[in-house]
């Protein structure tokens, strides 16, 4: 099982056995990303660290009342917080590492924001599903050892993915194998003692909780952000790879949108609410860039109507960047967003507008109306370049006009060289920007471009003569759009399909043991008919029939057939395997649906107009729904879940199956400890 854990390469990745699911990366390998997402597992470990360190020395100073004592704890609290601002400063370059990410190609482009992947530890699945196994569906956990151990191979893999459709196909496939596991393994009613435990991409704080929505919560994540890391590695010197790339942006917006509307209150902040919503404009934004880079990659021809086309693209890319820079800069997001992210849109909010002005003040200055010249076309394109023209200013008279067009194209190369200059300037106040060499060309060759193309056309009364250039008004022929996650599209099967279909052997349902009927049909006549399908129900049973005697009721589901698993046999099937033994004794096991609600209230404290019951109302409840049925006799029984809590290291379970034969009389729980509803762990979804 472990060697799916670690392929000689990262290459596509080869199903085991038919198997279930693909392996993932190799996690020894030393890329790039590998040793990257080692120092982020590194980083985590230290900061969880300070954080334990911190919250000590915070009770210190609450209960001491010693000055001496104080006045230490006061200290120990100061250096702790310095560095654990040193940490979140070494995690926020890791989240800043944009080389990593980016194609090999050498390109002479600004580079893109990728996210990268939340770290978690080691989850121990076997005990827990054996018990239960055991405990509700009757079976023998051992029976399913493989089937647990490829869950644990599956969850290992999701660790590493792969950067490419293969690594989003894997934790799409854990995503939706955990859905089954919820079905199967997690009731509503009560805690399993698993402990899912996932770090903070931003701020490395670790979060755990006991059911699998956290679990679930960071899968997402984590696809989407195995989307900007396919973003950012697609080759942005081809349409391919452009269009690759703004495909992978718009996913990575479908998954991280999908996962704010869906799991709504994560206890982690990087999968908060607020945060989630400036990610996705995030990668919306750098969709929209990879647009403009996919207009202009043929070349910007020197023509008119080009230009007014690229001038609106770039606007465009500038306007969301300046969206995207106005979210990040408010509370609560501005406290944990890395400030390097929000001062690249800062950076490329002002650099695309100062383009958009560079492009319209070219098409004003160079492009003169001639003899034969479309006018018309002119002036319409011109017009909607504008939300409106200047004062005093009409588009045909600009356009007929050579002194007004060179006056307003100036205007806007003034403009240019503003915006050029602002964001020159905002790059350089950030350190790890401005260790990004790339970054700093392209920003240093825009801004020099447009400084000599003013200087050709400046003259000394420019000052008392230029006109406000007007905003260039955003407009692009490609509008980026969210794509949500498309799920039934995997073929995933359920590893554990072996305990029955879904819609009836599941973790919120109750039933009796599995008990034997033994019995013959007289004259080819069973006593019984069958309905439903998968499982098949004993329905119109004859109370005088051989089966009836022997102790099936109506409404009782047929799980085996003389050992033959009936599970998921149809109506046909079961009718047919039923009729082959003839007059012979049959064999039939079967179990019947209980009740559930009658046990409900003893798995966890209830909820009344957002005030917790007192442990006293509890007891109340359950003794006047027990008044009725004070005659049967009350057995003790030891809680499963405070014997899972004492044998958690034990690698094999101690509970016995329980007896097949007639059908027990529903016994009473034991009332619970008040400290164990009291204390329960709450979900915080």
């Amino acid at each position: 099982m472990t060697d799916a854990l670690l392929p000689a390469t990262p290459e596509p990745l080869e199903k085991e056995n038919d198997g279930y699911f693909r392996k993932g990366c190799n996690p020894l390998a030393q890329t790039g990303r590998s040793k990257l997402q080692n120092q982020r597992a590194a980083l985590n470990q230290q900061i969880l660290k300070a954080v334990r360190m911190r919250t000590g020395a915070e009770n210190l100073l609450k209960v001491a009342t010693n000055p001496k004592v104080r006045e230490q704890a006061r200290l120990e609290l100061s250096f702790v917080n310095s560095d654990l601002q040193i940490l979140k400063e070494e995690l926020e370059g890791l989240n800043i590492s944009l080389g990593v990410y980016q194609n090999t190609e050498e390109a002479f482009t600004i580079p893109l924001i990728p996210l990268g992947l939340k770290e978690t530890k080691d989850v121990d699945f076997s005990v827990v599903l054996k018990d239960f196994i055991l405990e509700h569906y009757s079976e023998d956990g051992y029976l399913y050892e493989d089937e647990i151990a490829d869950l644990m191979d599956l969850r290992q893999a999701c660790r590493t993915p792969s950067r490419d459709e293969a690594g989003v196909e894997l934790l799409m496939t854990y995503f939706i194998q955990l859905g089954f596991v919820e079905s199967r393994f997690f009731p509503p009613t009560r805690q399993m003692g698993l402990l899912f435990t996932w770090y903070d991409s931003l701020t490395g704080v670790p979060v755990s909780q006991q059911n699998l929505l956290l679990e679930k919560a960071s899968v997402l994540f984590n696809t989407g952000a195995l989307y900007t890391q396919i973003g950012t590695r697609c080759n942005r010197q081809t349409q391919a790879g452009l269009e690759s790339a703004i495909d992978a942006f718009q996913r990575a917006s479908g998954v991280l949108n999908y996962l704010k509307e869906t799991f709504t209150h994560t206890p982690s902040y990087d999968m908060s609410p607020a945060m989630l919503s400036v990610l996705v404009k995030m990668m919306l934004a750098q969709a929209q860039e990879s647009v403009f880079e996919k207009i202009s990659l043929p070349g910007i021809r020197n023509e008119f109507f080009m230009l007014v086309k690229v001038a609106q693209e770039a606007a465009k890319v500038g306007e969301v960047y300046q969206q995207l820079h106005a979210a990040m800069s408010q509370a609560p997001v501005k406290e944990n967003i890395p400030y390097s992210w929000a001062s690249l849109a800062c950076v490329k909010a002002h650099h695309y507008a100062a383009l958009a002005h560079y492009f319209t003040a070219i098409l004003l200055i160079d492009h003169q109306v001639k003899p034969g010249t479309d006018v018309d076309h002119q002036e319409k394109c011109l017009s909607q370049l504008y939300d409106h023209m200047p004062e005093g200013l009409t588009p045909l008279a600009t356009l007929k006009n050579g002194q007004q067009r060179r006056q307003l194209g100036k205007s806007h190369l003034r403009r240019a060289v503003t915006h050029h200059e602002e964001s020159v300037r905002e790059a350089s106040l950030c350190k790890k920007l401005r260790s990004i060499e790339v970054l700093q060309k392209v920003l240093s060759a825009a801004q020099e471009r447009s400084r000599l193309t003013y200087a050709q056309h400046q003259e000394d009364d420019d000052l008392l003569n230029l006109i406000d250039a007007p905003d260039v008004l955003a407009k692009t022929e490609q509008e980026v759009e969210i794509i949500l996650p498309q799920f039934s599209k995997l073929t995933v099967t359920d590893f554990f399909q072996k305990l029955g279909p879904l819609s009836v052997f599941s973790a919120n349902k109750r039933w009796t043991p599995p008990r034997s009927i033994h019995f013959t049909a007289e004259e080819g006549d069973l006593g019984f008919t069958l309905r439903g399908n998968a499982p098949v129900q004993v329905h119109f049973l004859d109370p005088y029939c051989s089966a009836a005697v022997a102790g099936a009721r109506e409404g009782d589901y047929i799980v085996s057939i003389q050992l033959v698993d009936c599970k998921w046999l149809t109506v046909s099937e079961v009718m047919k395997l039923l009729k082959s033994f003839g007059e012979d004794e049959i064999e039939m096991k079967v179990v019947s649906l209980l009740d559930s609600t009658s046990s409900m209230h003893n798995k966890c404290a209830t909820y009344s107009v957002g005030m917790q019951k007192t442990y006293s109302m509890i007891c109340l409840a359950i003794e006047d729904g027990d008044k009725t049925d004070k005659t049967k006799k009350i057995s003790k029984k030891l809680s499963f879940l405070s014997w899972g809590t004492k044998n958690r290291q034990k690698s094999a379970s101690t509970l016995c199956l329980p007896s097949v034969g007639v059908a027990r009389p529903q016994i009473k729980k034991k009332l619970p400890s008040p400290f164990s509803l009291l204390n329960s762990d709450s979900s915080l979804y």
